[in-house]
């Protein structure tokens, strides 16, 4: 077994680290050598039971969901500034673990640490809401009424394995923020930087219970979390099979659910696109994270004006990419997470030959498809290679039976020259996300999500603080005079008046 670049962690729960009740624990393998290189926990119910009993009690006692913003802002920051300094150790971690080039993973821990500031901010800015907030006028004079913005409770934050430590920070930073207690389940296919996380938690000294790090299957830790009673809400990173099943196990509690699922997202490129420009985002946009992002835009819908120059380049650059051992500083593109997706892969590349799709790239890491059905290759989730067909007009908005228009996903991209019209492809779109002249560039600052079957509810942004938010409506009755409203009859009244004192 090779040597782990983070130490050796058991379940972090309560403040402490804690062996799984059953004993059982799980291999790391590295995707680029198949060869293990760690273990890790592998938690059960009775795991999940002991984590959510430790953040509702941490919960329970205020001394967390009922402190400042401004108290919590302190950690989320010491949070931030230690995710700097493990860095390095950090992004190989996170390499051996999903397979992940280095640059990339490297870029991925700058983008985890200003999350956790940005979130601090924005706990900071929920005092102010909360001690400033205007009135609401409701037509009456006698009462004021006003929000509080409070904690929804504890949360079950379940996340994937293509961005292991982002996607756990785009929940866990604002939770924490809000005032929630979490139990973080990352997926078992990538679970060491998330691990990690709860191990600079209790350096800065995070009160116990706040944050608590359970790892271990789907089956045998992911859903009992996503059915437990404890919780106040589940929020999902996955795909759109288990997302489903998340949501319909918290919606027998009555809690809601918050879901980041994903798909094959179009970009389209017009006639008066720059080539070399749209060239660029197309590989962007299919082959970044190895391919395997739940927002790529790997379905090319290419004018035929200029479908033959843009293939022709879009072959030579797919060609040309630096496929390599992810660790190596400019790799490009590395394996694919484990031997189940490479499978997966190779299916759906039997599947479009066999629908008459023309491959254009050899290889088995990046592929390019040009011609065939596009639709073959919508619904494969998280896969490195793009697809691609002409169209010679496309309307605005367009009517239902439209090839072109894709099945809502997360997102969707438009290329072209002309202003106008990229406005009206972009509110035509049916999707939560749309890029203009570019494709995959996500900001800490802005809402991220999808709508009907790519998920609902939105990360990121101020909308990602109002994930973990309840509001609370409070109203005072600030008149001076009696409310009147079951006062007795003038005679009695008048009576009650003139009787004589007993003093």
């Amino acid at each position: 077994m090779a040597d782990s670049p983070v130490p050796a962690r058991q379940l972090y729960i309560g403040g402490f680290w804690v062996a799984p009740i059953k004993g059982q624990y799980m291999d790391v393998i590295n995707p680029a050598t198949e060869q293990s290189f760690a273990k890790i926990p592998a938690a059960t119910s009775e795991d999940v039971d002991a984590a959510v009993a430790a953040a509702t009690a941490a919960f329970k006692s205020g001394h967390w969901s009922r402190t400042t913003g401004a108290y919590r802002a302190k950690f989320l920051r010491a949070i931030a500034q230690k995710l700097r300094d493990q860095k390095p150790v950090l992004a190989k971690a996170e390499t051996m673990d999903c397979g992940k080039p280095i640059d990339e993973a490297e870029w991925d821990m700058d983008d985890v640490a200003t999350c956790f500031d940005y979130y601090a901010g924005q706990a900071e800015a929920l005092d102010g809401r909360n001690s400033s907030g205007p009135a609401i006028d409701v037509g009456m004079t006698e009462f004021d009424v006003r929000v509080r913005w409070e904690a929804l409770g504890v949360v079950g934050l379940i996340t994937p394995w293509n961005y292991p430590l982002l996607m756990a920070a785009w929940k866990v930073a604002p939770a924490l923020a809000a005032g929630c207690c979490a139990v973080l389940k990352p997926s078992e296919l990538a679970s060491l930087t998330c691990l990690e996380l709860a191990a600079i938690a209790d350096e800065v000294q995070l009160p116990p219970g706040v944050l608590n790090v359970i790892t271990g299957t789907g089956p045998e830790a992911g859903a009992p979390l996503s059915a437990h009673p404890g919780l106040a809400k589940v929020a999902f990173t996955g795909s759109a099979v288990t997302g489903r099943r998340v949501a319909l196990a918290a919606a027998a509690n009555l809690r809601p659910s918050s879901l980041e699922l994903g798909g094959k997202s179009a970009l389209i490129v017009f006639e008066d696109a720059d080539v070399e420009k749209a060239v660029e985002w197309a590989m962007f946009g299919a082959f970044w994270t190895n391919g395997q992002i739940c927002s790529s835009t790997s379905r090319l819908l290419v004018h035929q004006d200029v479908a033959p120059a843009f293939l022709e380049h879009l072959k030579k650059r797919a060609e040309s990419i630096n496929v390599c051992d992810p660790l190596t500083p400019d790799c490009r593109l590395g394996p694919l997470v484990n031997e189940g997706q490479y499978r997966k892969v190779l299916g759906y590349i039997e599947v479009g030959v066999r629908h008459g799709t023309t491959r254009s790239v050899s290889g088995t890491a990046g592929c390019c498809f040009v011609g065939g059905l596009a639709e073959v290759f919508s619904t494969a989730e998280s896969r490195p290679y793009c697809c691609s067909r002409t169209f010679r007009c496309i309307y605005i908005p367009p009517p239902p039976s439209d090839p072109l228009v894709p099945r809502p996903p997360r997102a969707g991209a438009v290329i072209s020259a002309c202003p106008e019209r990229c406005r009206r492809v972009a509110e035509a779109l049916e999707c939560g996300i749309v890029w203009v002249n570019c494709s995959q560039p996500c900001f800490c600052y802005a809402p991220w999500g999808g709508i009907k079957n790519s998920g609902h509810g939105r990360e990121l942004g101020e909308w990602g603080l109002e994930n973990f938010l309840s509001v609370k409506q409070i109203t005072k009755y600030v008149s001076p005079d009696i409310w009147g409203w079951y006062s007795p009859p003038a005679q009695q009244q008048q009576q009650t008046q003139e009787a004589p004192s007993k003093l």
